[in-house]
């Protein structure tokens, strides 16, 4: 099924479930009535997207020389759009680059907003390619109360976080929409290129706009697209137009991609490939939802070694027995545990994990051991987070903002064959 098939496939029902369906799944909301969380299995079919399996992670491993991830090894990342073509290029020496992004709406980052980014660092290091990040403070002046001015701060301060996940500065570039915009000729006639070829009754379809939403909504979609191609970042590429982009990035932003690989052929460009990742669930349970200003929804990179202990003990959804002899009958439930959930995004160790999970199962394990094994993972996590963001300046981030050509083996336009 091509992209321009599969947008009109599902309309408006990508963000709008049908009646035998629960989840909605869009940029901008994200709910279930599961306990368990999202039915993924789900939204593939209807995403149209492909689920990853073994045979990709032995080809990735085979191609890279190096075991994958342990958030592609334990299925965090579990979906993908044209890995294979990535693997293709890479595997024939020749050249792509990572883009993925940050909607920048408080000053604070989460560790589900991590996820996105600790998985890109590996890729980046493992490929050694390029990487663009996005800050979309565009699009939070649109969506949310806030002034032009204070997006714009959140970005730069997004960015200390970002950078502090220990990107490498020579590979990799950082940008502020409503910066890099007004200097940027190629970035405005990107998007002109992709505004002209999306109607508007298909981005109602893909995202749900309505006859009362901004125009400033609807023509945003093509700003989060037009970082999918090389000919946006002439600095960059040295003017080459044929590089193609992979985009790991969570499902619920696939609608922007579907969206932009439609339109891909259309203007002479490369499809974007993308992997996606699972949701990391709040505190509360998979049922709610972590948000920036509630503070007890999830563990915040600012957060003291206190808090997290605090907040874990406190707020952390349990799986287990309501008391403890009926704990030690019946078990925990690893699929609702929130504390058991976050230990299979942080903790590397998959001897350890499967311990966890089997005498967790049998009850042998007691929630309270679990919280702490939780515990003490996040605060060493956070805390040397914490140390690299203190480490961040500003200059540091202006020279991450920087446009200019990055530094990686590709050949010129003029030489390439």
């Amino acid at each position: 099924m091509s992209d321009s098939q599969e947008m009109n496939k599902n309309g408006s029902n990508v963000d709008q479930p049908g009646a035998d369906e629960e989840d909605i799944v869009n940029p901008w909301e994200v709910s279930t009535h599961s306990a368990k969380g999202v039915d993924y299995d789900k939204l593939i079919t209807r995403f149209g997207s492909t689920k990853i399996d073994d045979v990709l992670i032995q080809r990735i491993e085979k191609a890279t020389g190096k075991p994958v991830h342990h958030l592609l090894r334990r299925g965090i990342f579990f979906s993908q759009r044209d890995m294979e073509m990535i693997l293709d290029v890479y595997e024939k020496k020749q050249p792509f680059y990572l883009y993925t992004g940050r909607g920048p709406s408080s000053e604070a980052m989460h560790m589900g907003h991590l996820i996105p980014f600790i998985f890109t660092k590996w890729l980046q290091d493992t490929f050694d390619v390029p990487l663009v990040i996005q800050l979309t403070d565009d699009e939070k002046f649109l969506w949310k109360d806030l002034t032009l001015d204070e997006t714009n701060h959140l970005a730069f301060e997004n960015a200390k976080d970002i950078i502090a996940c220990g990107f490498d500065v020579e590979k990799t570039f950082i940008f502020s929409d409503l910066d890099f915009l007004t200097n940027s000729p190629a970035f405005y006639r990107t998007i002109c290129r992709i505004q002209k070829l999306v109607t508007y009754n298909q981005v109602k379809g893909i995202f749900g706009f309505s006859d009362s939403d901004s125009i400033g909504k609807i023509s945003f979609p093509a700003i989060q697209a037009a970082p999918s191609f090389s000919c946006m970042f002439p600095e960059i590429f040295s003017g080459r137009t044929d590089i193609p982009c992979l985009i790991p990035c969570a499902i619920d932003q696939d609608p922007y991609f579907r969206m932009t690989r439609d339109v891909a052929p259309r203007m002479g460009c490369l499809k974007p490939a993308l992997l996606h990742s699972t949701f990391f669930p709040a505190l509360q349970g998979a049922q709610t939802k972590m948000s920036a200003s509630d503070p007890n929804s999830s563990i915040f990179v600012t957060d003291t070694d206190k808090q997290i202990k605090e907040k874990i003990n406190k707020y952390a959804f349990s799986g287990g027995g309501a008391t403890v002899e009926e704990h030690k009958a019946k078990g925990g439930n690893c699929e609702i545990d929130v504390s058991y959930q976050y230990l299979t995004f942080f903790m590397e160790d998959d001897k350890r994990l499967e311990e966890i999970r089997k005498t967790y199962a049998s009850g042998e394990l007691m929630t309270g051991s679990l919280k702490m094994e939780l515990i003490e993972i996040l605060q060493k996590l956070v805390g040397e987070h914490r140390e690299r963001r203190a480490e961040v300046t500003d200059d540091m981030v202006r020279q991450f903002m920087k446009p200019r050509k990055l530094k990686y083996d590709y050949p010129p336009a003029e030489s390439k064959k």
